[in-house]
């Protein structure tokens, strides 16, 4: 184990992977401690986009390789986890809020924002059709309106996202 703090090049050379990013925040999510089996079948179901129960016996052989031969041994060489091959146990040790800039925001809870989109490019369709046929109170003179108003709303939409994406840094952690 490492006793001295990481610099940020360690941090980012560690967190480049998506593996041991994986691990740590399945570790933080855990209540810092878990063993090797449940957190392979997490991982490999958060990288196939599919449900724990439906990761195959293939998809988790290649995750259990990679973590038991380098990810998980690396981790542990930077002090970040106690790894115990022979019973298959790992601990986040403390100081784990160092990491957090660097992990996965949301793994499993992403927002559907291509729904999104759909539905206000279909409100958009449907309001410009009917200004087009001018049925009820959407004519021709309220056309602009109705169109600044989309322009808005779509705005507003892609602005949401942006901030639900952006990796949240704190300034501890640097």
């Amino acid at each position: 184990m490492s006793e001295h703090k990481l610099t940020q090049a360690e941090l980012f050379d560690v967190f480049s992977n998506a593996r041991r990013r994986r691990t740590v925040q399945y570790l933080k999510r855990h209540g810092g401690s878990c063993e090797l089996s449940p957190l392979v079948e997490q991982v490999a179901a958060w990288e196939n986009k599919t449900d724990p129960n439906e990761v195959t016996r293939t998809q988790r052989r290649r995750v259990y390789i990679s973590l038991y031969q380098t990810h998980l041994p690396m981790l542990e060489e930077h002090g970040i986890v106690d790894w115990d091959p022979d019973d298959h146990a790992i601990e986040l040790l403390p100081g784990d809020e160092v990491f957090e800039p660097y992990l996965d925001q949301r793994l499993e809870d992403d927002r559907p924002w291509h729904q999104v989109y759909m539905s206000v490019t279909t409100l958009g369709v449907i309001a410009l059709a009917l200004s087009w046929l001018s049925v009820g109170p959407l004519t021709a003179t309220a056309a602009p309106a109705v169109a600044l108003a989309l322009c808005l709303l779509v705005l507003a939409v892609s602005v949401a996202q942006h901030v639900s994406r952006r990796p949240r840094f704190h300034a501890t952690a640097l």
